[in-house]
């Protein structure tokens, strides 16, 4: 229990989450890693990161571009998806969290393959 003279405990997310949970692809982008692709599900969006979930292990530090299909479309007839890029921070029994640096949202034909 807080007393009126504690701090609550200090929150690191800066940005709101989403429960967005849609199919998605990612593509590693080290060249230790070589062509390593793979899908997986999204559990939750922010504008800040993604945390998804794979059945690959993925190691924190390592970049990717993931690309998964968005909800909305353009123009309500043309399917998205967002794609974006950035590092994985942490990795826990199939759970990937993936701080974003860099997004874009495309039509849904372009993407990692």
């Amino acid at each position: 229990m807080q007393t009126a003279f504690e701090k609550p405990p200090a929150e690191r997310r800066t940005a709101d989450r989403f429960p967005i949970e849609r199919e998605m692809r990612f593509k590693m982008l080290s060249k230790k890693d070589g062509l390593a692709n793979g899908i997986g599900k999204t559990v939750n969006i922010s504008s800040a990161g993604v945390l998804f979930i794979t059945d690959r292990m993925l190691l924190p530090g390592r970049r990717l571009e993931v690309a998964i299909n968005w909800p909305a479309q353009l123009n309500e007839k043309c399917a998205l998806k967002l794609v974006a890029r950035g590092r994985i921070v942490r990795f826990d029994e199939g759970r990937v969290a993936m701080e974003i640096q860099q997004y874009e949202f495309r039509t849904s034909g372009s993407g990692p393959e």
